[in-house]
């Protein structure tokens, strides 16, 4: 397995996608109406402005949670090898905690924990 076969991949790739897409253009009818272009409110006529401006750090806190969040999962398999690895397994994890907590304060400097 060498160059040619990420070439012929990645070929694969566009092909599948490329027919995929012109398939649904070509067979699927789409339907003009003003309910489609309407956010999803739950069933529920919208009120007002739709379209207005969130405050940034709701997606900041959100990002953060979600990264802190994602790291949890590779203590699982961590935990699962660690008594077979011994010290190893011991210092790695703390040096992934050492950069996690260097990350947390990071955004703590940045104020990207503060809650609006």
């Amino acid at each position: 397995m060498g160059a040619s076969s990420l070439i012929v991949l990645i070929i694969a790739a566009i092909a599948f996608s490329g027919i995929a897409i012109l398939l649904a253009r070509v067979v699927l009818t789409g339907t003009k109406n003003k309910q489609k272009g309407e956010p999803y409110e739950c069933g529920i006529p919208t009120r007002g402005n739709t379209w207005t401006q969130l405050n940034v750090g709701y997606y900041l806190f959100a990002l953060i949670f979600l990264i802190f969040d994602v790291e949890l999962v590779f203590l699982y398999p961590w935990a699962v090898v660690a008594k077979l690895s011994g010290w190893t397994a011991f210092v790695e994890i703390v040096i992934f905690f050492f950069v996690l907590f260097i990350g947390f304060l990071y955004a703590h400097k940045k104020g990207a924990l503060k809650w609006i």
